[in-house]
């Protein structure tokens, strides 16, 4: 997870790349190491939400469930 102090400065040299005065090298370096990390931080969070998904096929396959049994048990307490 990336800082909100990092988040603050990607914007803060955003706004300032679009203003007439724009960025210096150091800065435009700075803007792309920054960006770099947020993107990895944002794949890796993705990646982490991903893999925890759990298809309810596989869970009904494992547990021996014919296919939807689990949903209607769920649906037949609600009634």
């Amino acid at each position: 997870m990336i800082s909100k102090e990092k988040i603050d400065r990607i914007n803060e040299l955003a706004r300032k790349a679009k203003s007439e005065s724009g960025l210096t090298a150091e800065e435009k370096e700075e803007q792309a190491l920054l960006r770099r990390e947020y993107i990895d931080a944002f794949k890796a969070n993705l990646r982490a939400q991903l893999e925890n998904i759990e298809f309810v096929e596989d869970i009904e396959r494992k547990e021996g469930r014919e296919k939807d049994q689990y949903v209607i048990g769920i649906e037949e307490k609600l009634n």
